[in-house]
């Protein structure tokens, strides 16, 4: 599986990664919240520390909750019944506290992955497909590198396919409230670069856009 590790200890994020990898699992590890958000469309899951250098796990839980539904297991040396309670509560899947074993930890992704992919959701229209929890779409075989923005674009035209969706409804789905028409723009273009062609999403003049495929 691809596994996105946050973990501020050097050593210990070195260690896991090694650790993970020699199992057969693809890793990119980082112990920033910025970084960690970029990469979090690649991921299949997340393994996610507290004590963070810019910041705390359950901000960036928060974060990685409002863009994604991927399965999260904390992984902290905090423990304690307050800390479970917490993290389960903010939206974390499992909670697993140092030190552990490797075995075990591969274990709960393992089962948080499985969980995951039972109930998954496919979003599907002619040869577009979307996986909401995962955050990956695809044209064809072909896997689309879409920024967050672009994502959440697609979802939305994929919720309504061959609907015209006017401006604002799309600024609403997409960053929450109404925001420069320029700046939705910039993120169609980058979709629809992305999408090549034939290019599915067409402009309404004055009003909105829409999905369509003949």
């Amino acid at each position: 599986m691809r596994i996105l590790l946050v973990e501020d200890d050097p050593g210990v994020r070195e260690a896991l990664e090694l650790g993970l990898s020699l199992e057969g699992h693809e890793v990119r590890a980082t112990a920033s919240p910025k970084e960690a958000l970029a990469h979090l469309p690649w991921a299949e899951a997340v393994v996610l520390d507290i004590l963070l250098p810019e910041g705390d796990g359950f901000s960036l839980l928060k974060e990685i909750r409002a863009r994604s539904e991927v399965p999260v297991l904390m992984l902290t040396a905090l423990d304690g019944v307050e800390w479970r309670v917490k993290g389960l509560r903010e939206g974390a899947d499992d909670y697993l506290v140092k030190p552990y074993s490797l075995q075990e930890l591969l274990a709960r992704l393992e089962a948080l992955l499985r969980r995951s992919r039972r109930k998954e959701e496919v979003l599907a229209y002619k040869d577009l497909r979307l996986y909401p929890r995962r955050m990956e779409a695809f044209r064809g075989e072909r896997r689309l590198n879409l920024s967050p923005k672009a994502f959440l674009l697609l979802k939305a035209f994929l919720e309504s396919p061959e609907e015209v969706i006017p401006k604002e409804a799309l600024m609403l789905k997409v960053w929450g409230e109404e925001v420069e028409p320029a700046t939705l723009e910039v993120h169609l273009s980058l979709l629809r670069k992305a999408l090549g062609e034939p290019n599915p999403i067409q402009t309404v003049r004055g009003y909105g856009y829409r999905l369509f495929l003949p």
